[in-house]
């Protein structure tokens, strides 16, 4: 089959045949199976297998991905990532650092002397240097923020299909099939102070490697998401905080629904997954819905994943700490009115993180959990965290109103764990 071929230094769309070797298998044009999670759920999850040829994409750079993409057009269309696109680049493909983005005077150094919370206190930043550092982030979103429309699938050829520092966002559009993808280093170059007034604020960024708001019947597959490149324990400090530069691994939030995540990697990351965006959001209510399956979170310190207000199905998963991970926090955070349903996931982690750490409660009500293990023991993580719960929350019930129906075959959890390992992640499609 003949794919269009977008040729960013012609400026011009041309025909390119793309060999049949290039890929063993085309998926392209796959569907979601009508039992694979939420995303399942009513009309499924087909994303632009309905595109005619004419709106398939084989691109290779982002001038080319930005054309395929339509701005975030509704009309069905299928883009194929063939090898590494770094979308922080001029309209030449020239690569594009933080210093070319800055605008307005923005000066770091200036930045920090303005806003040193013992001179500055704890207002919000304002004034030149904060509309300056405005200024300059507006102009790397110009260039990074690529909006994904409804009737979408985005998927890599073959192993090496890389996305550099790019933050792919779905926002109020459905149907989206995202696959085969390797996410690398949604990086923030121009971070916001936040002021506490208890004492420490902390480094705001803006970017997820993807971003689901508003979002419906979206299929995540076999993609691998980290900051590779440029790893916030690698930054300084900065008013005694860490000058973080990425925010979420994947985010859904903003009243995102019917939502399948499988056969992922998470990786080397702060915080991975959010599932809604804030205590005071009641209009997720009944929203939400998100199934996490065969993925893999490794040397992750929180949020695998935290979840508000949604009905989150959580099988088949495996979580890996480090032993040099000192930052690890917690895997699953349960908060306002969140309904996980956790079936045979396995842990494993050095001495220091015991089974009580892995789960933590803000403002949660309940946990359902079956066929934990913890370095190869089954373990009850409702029990020990009741145990050993400060008293700082109330303990959790295991009853969160619902049960899961669509899902395949659930596997024990070492069977997963082994599974998991092998094949999890972008480049790793049967």
């Amino acid at each position: 089959m003949r794919a269009r071929h977008i040729v960013a230094a012609a400026g011009v769309l041309g025909l390119l045949c793309v060999p049949a070797q290039a890929e063993a298998r085309d998926i392209s044009r796959d569907t979601l199976a009508p039992d694979d999670g939420w995303a399942a759920y009513g009309a499924g999850t087909t994303g632009g297998a309905a595109a005619d040829d004419a709106h398939v994409y084989t691109v290779t750079d982002r001038a080319g991905l930005v054309r395929a993409l339509d701005g975030g057009s509704d009309t069905p269309k299928i883009i194929k990532i063939a090898g590494t696109i770094d979308v922080s680049t001029d309209d030449d493909g020239d690569h594009l650092d933080c210093a070319d983005y800055a605008t307005d005077g923005y000066d770091l150094k200036k930045y920090l002397a303005a806003y040193d919370p013992r001179t500055w206190g704890s207002a919000k930043p304002s004034g030149p240097q904060e509309e300056a550092r405005q200024a300059s982030a507006a102009r790397q979103a110009e260039r990074i923020v690529l909006p994904v429309g409804s009737r979408t699938t985005i998927v890599g050829l073959g192993k090496g299909a890389v996305l550099k520092g790019a933050s792919l966002q779905v926002r109020n559009a459905d149907n989206v099939i995202l696959r085969n993808l390797d996410l690398r280093d949604a990086y923030d170059c121009f971070p916001v102070w936040q002021p506490n007034t208890g004492g420490l604020g902390d480094w705001k960024t803006a970017y997820d490697n993807i971003w689901l708001a508003g979002a419906t019947h979206v299929w995540v597959d076999h993609v691998t998401a980290s900051d590779k490149g440029h790893p916030d324990e690698d930054e300084p400090t900065y008013f005694a905080r860490n000058y973080l530069r990425h925010d979420g691994l994947l985010d859904i939030t903003n009243g995102s629904d019917l939502v399948t995540v499988s056969w992922s990697r998470f990786t080397d990351h702060d915080k991975a997954i959010l599932i809604g965006n804030g205590d005071a959001a009641t209009g997720d209510r009944g929203r939400l819905r998100v199934t996490l399956h065969h993925n893999a979170f490794e040397s992750v310190v929180q949020r695998a994943p935290r979840v508000r207000f949604g009905q989150v199905h959580l099988y088949n998963n495996r979580y890996v700490v480090d032993e040099d991970d000192a930052d690890y926090r917690y895997s699953l955070g349960v908060s306002t009115e969140s309904g996980m349903y956790a079936e045979n996931n396995a842990f494993t982690t050095p001495g220091h993180v015991e089974v009580a750490d892995l789960v933590k409660s803000w403002n949660g009500t309940a946990l359902h959990q079956t066929g934990t293990l913890f370095n190869g023991y089954p373990v009850d993580l409702l029990a020990v965290h009741n145990a050993y719960n400060s008293g700082s929350e109330r303990d959790l019930t295991a009853d969160v109103g619902w049960t899961p129906t669509l899902h395949g075959e659930i596997d024990s959890a070492a069977a997963a764990d082994r599974a998991v390992a092998r094949g999890a992640g972008a480049g790793r499609i049967a």
